[in-house]
């Protein structure tokens, strides 16, 4: 058996490109690094066997310690507005391994996250504490189980020594897979650097590898750009259904692949109100739940700016181009939303007024002080749900109307049971069960409330018994706070 385990396949094509993309990097040797949670799933899909491994074997492996044959370890070189203040980035505590190709042909990006400082560090440690990696890792699984486009989570280790925020915390390292970590501020530093020349490579290398069909098309980096659009209004269409704030949107933050990336701050709702933020560090609301649609407008429009060079010679005929293309994100988006909320209310046609039915439902919830996903699952079986269906007239009113819509089409509740209980999931990531899980594995090292978190968080669309404690919405609301991990 090999030291490293059998089944890489590791690509580096990334670091083929302009050198001024990226910086060569390793990770920090921690002193004791050991595997808390491995994914099993993931590891087959990537096509990596550890069998044979030993414990000791299998964490330096995944800690960096043995790289694996094709490792070409890099920190990537981006910019980014965060919060609305552009800055120069970089990965300033993620390295990235390589690029496993999978043995259907997939290729994903492999990147610690927490492997010490790079040259783009700024002054900071590098590291990263095991909550914040935990929390990545059971959200990440979980909007993948939630069927929402995401980053995944191979492992996590603990590192055996301490990294200090307000005081000494277990280190940890996380191994983020996705399907590429370009982003929008990749393409915002080669603007920032008015770089034409490496923007051009950077778009053909980013279209062949998330968009090939478009490699031959005569407009390609329109296409593409349209292509981007449309799979951010997808996705924050999604996000919105769910409830799922991200905290923290900030152009380095969205990827160009329509994937979720970065699960620092980000949190559910229980109590459905649009102004809800749960980031200590979002005082102004910038990225509260209800903001998410427009600010991936902005972040879409910095993305647009970065290719005015590449999509006409002519800057105001480029502008044009461009202003059109964003034009089409709000009715994709609207057109996502609206299809995803039909979807939830069982309904199996279209009616002109069904913009009204969802409005008039997320009004009676923030009249109610309702529950986004309680409320939703109770459509399927409101005796066994939401005590909100019986208690507020806003809900009561508006259920009367909905009924009268599935009527309409020929259905009825009990008809459309099956479908409401596939597009509505019993469970989510509960912030305070989160909260708890993570505070037992930090303080003591216990892992079992993550793991039968995780477990729960798997099958979230069936009913099970695993998923009773993790229903109940939390008490204190909007008053939850999150933390960036840095």
């Amino acid at each position: 058996m090999s030291p490293v385990g059998r089944g890489w396949n590791l690509d580096n094509t990334y670091s083929k490109l302009s050198p001024g993309l990226f910086r060569r990097s390793r990770p920090l040797e921690f002193p004791q690094p050991r595997v808390v949670l491995l994914n099993a799933g993931m590891s087959r899909e990537l096509g990596l066997d550890w069998e044979g491994l030993t414990e000791t074997e299998l964490a330096e492996v995944l800690s960096g310690r043995r790289l694996p044959p094709g490792a070409d370890p890099i920190a990537q070189a981006y910019a980014g507005h965060q919060f609305g203040g552009f800055s120069l980035l970089g990965d300033g505590r993620a390295i990235l391994l390589g690029e496993q190709v999978t043995p259907t042909g997939q290729r994903y990006d492999l990147q610690w996250k927490g492997s010490g400082p790079t040259p783009y560090s700024r002054r900071g440690d590098g590291r990263a504490a095991l909550g914040p990696m935990l929390r990545e890792y059971l959200i990440s699984e979980a909007m993948h189980a939630l069927r929402v486009p995401t980053t995944r989570s191979l492992a996590v280790l603990t590192t055996g020594d301490l990294v200090f925020r307000e005081g000494p915390l277990p280190g940890a390292l996380l191994i983020r897979v996705a399907a590429s970590h370009l982003r929008v501020g990749t393409f915002q530093l080669l603007l920032a650097q008015q770089d034409n020349d490496t923007l051009r490579q950077l778009a053909d290398y980013t279209i062949a590898r998330h968009d090939p069909d478009l490699v031959d098309h005569e407009a390609k980096h329109l296409e593409f750009l349209r292509r981007v659009i449309s799979r951010q209004a997808r996705l924050i269409a999604q996000w919105q259904q769910l409830g799922f704030v991200h905290g923290v949107m900030n152009t380095d933050n969205m990827a160009l692949s329509g994937e979720t990336i970065d699960y620092g701050p980000c949190a559910f709702l229980d109590r459905y109100d649009p102004a809800t933020v749960f980031s200590s560090i979002d005082h102004g609301g910038r990225y509260a739940y209800g903001n998410q649609p427009s600010i991936g407008l902005w972040n879409l429009s910095r993305f647009a700016e970065t290719l005015l060079p590449l999509l006409d010679p002519v800057q105001e005929r480029a502008i044009e181009l461009a202003t059109d293309a964003l034009k089409q994100y709000a009715p994709q988006f609207e057109q996502a939303l609206l299809t995803g909320f039909r979807r939830k209310m069982g309904l199996q046609t279209e009616h002109p007024d069904d913009p009204q039915l969802v409005q008039g439902l997320l009004d009676a919830m923030q009249e109610s002080r309702a529950d986004l996903t309680n409320t939703f699952a109770g459509l399927a079986d409101p005796d066994n749900w939401d005590p909100d269906w019986g208690q507020h007239p806003p809900l009561q009113g508006w259920q009367t109307r909905w009924i009268a819509r599935l009527e309409r089409e020929g259905s009825n509740r009990q008809k459309a049971q099956d479908r409401l209980r596939q597009a509505n999931p019993q469970i989510i990531p509960r912030n305070e069960r989160v909260e708890e899980a993570l505070q037992a594995a930090v303080s003591t090292g216990d892992l079992g409330p993550v793991e039968r978190l995780l477990a729960a968080l798997a099958d979230p669309y069936t009913p099970s018994a695993l998923h009773a404690p993790y229903r109940t919405s939390s008490p204190s609301g909007s008053c939850y706070r999150t933390f960036c991990g840095t």
